[in-house]
This record gives C-alpha cells, structure tokens and sequence, in this order.
C-alpha cells in the first residue's frame, strides 16, 4: 500500500510539474506576443538570411523598399531587460472615430530609447514632407509621391493600397526608411478619441507654457483656442486642442506638442498613477495600433519611472533647412504646400540619432528657440 501511495504521489508530481512548466510555457508566449502585427523588414536582406517566424512576416514580400539598408545597430540587453537601443515610430491619428480605418498621421515621431544608458530621444518628422510611398502608384495612376502624413492613410484598411499586415503604421514605417535611412522596431499608434481617453483616464495633465498660445482666427473666435502663458490643467479635448493649434506654425505645434506629451509621460509616472498602468494597458487594448507586447510595455514602463527629466529629450531637424515650397499633386489636382529640404542631409542627421550621437546638447523648455532640443521638466 505504501509504495501504490508513493507511485501515486511521483505521478501527480510529475502531472503537476509538466502542468506548470505548459503554463510558464503559455503565459511567457502571450508576454512577448505582439499586440498588434510586427513590422515588415523595409530593405532586402541577404540571400542567407533565415526569417525568425517570432519576429518576421512571411507573407510580406521582403522587396528592397528603402534606397539602402540602415547601418545596422547591435542589441544589448540594458536595464528592466530591454533590448538597447529600441526605436518605436509613435503615431497621432487625425481621425475621430473608434477605428482605424482612415486617417492621416498628424503627429509622427521617432523614439530612441537606450535601456542601457537610461534616455529616450524623441524626433519630430514634419508631415508635409514630400517622399516617395511605396505600393501606391499602381492605385494612383504612377504617382508614387506624396506627403509623408499620406503614408498612413494609404496604409490603413480604408485605402487598401498595401498588403502590409501592419497597415498604416507598417506603411509609414517603410516609407521613412525608405527616404531617411531610420531605424524602426515598433510603433504606436493614437487616434484623437483615444489619446482624449487616455489623458481623463489619468486624472488630466498639467502643462506649463513660457508663451500664450492663441488658436483663435477670424473664422473661429472661441475662447477654447486661447491658452495663456502659464500652468493648464487640461482634460483629454483640451490637451488634443493645444497639441492641434498651428496658429504660429507647424515648428510652434511640434512644440507644443512635445509639452503636452511630456506632461503626459510625468502623470503616467507619478506615484498615484503608475500602479494603475497594467490596468490602463488592458482598457485600451484594441484601442491603439501597436506592435509592441505586454513585456515590451512592462520594460518602458519601468525604464520610464527611472529616467532622469534631463534625459528625455526632444528635438526636430534645424528648422533652417526647411523652405515652404509649393508642387503640384494629379491625386488633388492642385499645387500642395511640402517642405523643400534636401533628403540626404536629413539622412546624416539620421544616421547620428540611430547610434545616439545627436542631439548632444539640450536646454530648458523656458529657454528654447523654434527648432531646438529640449527634455521634459
């Protein structure tokens, strides 16, 4: 009786081990699972190259996209087991709906986030770029041209243009490094409704302005356009106001944009709020276009919480390179406005972000001029 007793007991322990090493098994697979479909590679890869069915596409048809592989960037694992540097393109969506159906990027920045020298750069890329899309020109007629911000539209499923799995943000993607040689591992996308959501989710933000910002025109002369110079405590429509106001220019939004996410980013690390974040990640689950996983979340969660203000800088390209230009667009028949600068010179400043070598100095937000960096306060 006593070793039937001891057969059973090997037996269930044994059950019980396989039991919890299937379930690690589980729980480890849907922590690293994307929440959303992976990137694309955007260039061509060598013929000995072996796709990793974790991190690839298949389906995709890997054809060379972009004018020249990006210096390559080695991985190291850094601090709350990131893989360093990460660079996620993050997306603000124009459109209103619950959806992401249609759209145009109307915030479009690149994030570099180093785990191992704790720091995330953060760079603006102005929309009105005119750069070459690709997949579009056997739908409009050989125009293979458009502003940048037109990438995401064309991606996104309303369009239908491209069999990218990761629509919008996948289109964008490509379409940037195509033109500039960037390096991109992730994105994350926002559309209005949600981004208000997000913001009344956590109580408001509090954003402080070194000018007034006056929104207000001929046509529109409604107070809610009008902030002045000071500390704004603001709900999720009046942030999404601030950051949409062009009033002064596309360089001032970018500005003001920044504000308003780096106030954001302070609320989401404070003490009352950042306990709360594995639940806000799972409300807004299916509310935001991302490739990014629970574990990736869980690590910029943690790398944030230990940043350095200082060390959250952003920047945008020397607005002295940019000319307002106008050419003429067959989808709209009609000249557009797009910023003339010269592409390759971007593509240097590129190449010095990808390996962390600019920008290499950053002021104050009450000390910025149009055009340099700054880190959050």
């Amino acid at each position: 009786m006593i070793k039937l007793e001891k057969l059973i007991a090997a037996i269930l322990s044994a059950v019980l081990f396989v039991m919890i090493v299937f379930l690690i098994w589980i729980y480890q697979n849907l922590w690293r699972q994307p929440l959303g479909p992976s990137l694309a590679t955007p260039y061509k890869l060598p013929a000995t190259w072996t796709p990793d069915p974790l991190l690839s596409t298949p389906e995709v048809d890997l054809v060379p996209y972009a004018l020249s592989a990006p210096e390559s960037v080695s991985k190291t694992i850094g601090k709350c087991g990131g893989a360093s540097p990460m660079y996620i393109l993050v997306i603000g969506s124009d459109a209103r709906g619950n959806n992401y159906l249609y759209g145009l990027a109307d915030v479009i920045r690149l994030v570099r986030v180093d785990f191992v020298n704790p720091k995330v750069t953060i760079l603006e890329f102005p929309r009105d770029l005119w750069v070459e899309i690709p997949d579009i020109a056997d739908n409009l007629n050989g125009q293979d041209h458009e502003k940048l911000n037109q990438a995401y539209l064309y991606g996104n499923p309303g369009f239908g243009y491209t069999n990218d799995p990761a629509g919008g943000p996948g289109l964008l993607a490509r379409t940037i490094t195509l033109n500039f040689g960037t390096q991109i591992d992730h994105y994350a996308a926002v559309n209005m409704r949600t981004f208000e959501k997000i913001v009344d989710s956590v109580g408001g933000i509090d954003v402080t302005l070194p000018e007034t910002v006056d929104g207000r025109t001929a046509e529109d002369t409604n107070d809610r356009l009008l902030f002045l110079k000071g500390t704004h405590h603001l709900n999720g429509t009046e942030a999404l106001t601030l950051a949409r106001v062009r009033i002064d220019g596309v360089f001032s939004r970018a500005d003001n944009q920044d504000r308003v996410l780096c106030a954001l980013r302070n609320k989401l690390t404070s003490p009352d709020i950042v306990t709360n974040i594995p639940s806000l990640i799972q409300s807004f689950k299916g509310a935001v276009q991302t490739s990014l996983s629970p574990e990736h979340l869980s690590q910029l969660a943690c790398l944030s919480a230990q940043l350095e203000s200082q060390n959250i800088i952003f920047t945008s390209f020397p607005q002295q390179l940019f000319e307002h230009d106008r050419t003429y667009d067959p989808v709209f028949n009609k000249n557009v406005f797009i910023w003339k600068v010269d592409h390759a010179v971007l593509r240097e400043y590129i190449v010095r972000f990808n390996s962390g070598n600019w920008p290499n100095t950053v002021i104050t937000h009450q000390e910025k001029q149009e055009g340099e960096p700054l880190f959050c306060q």
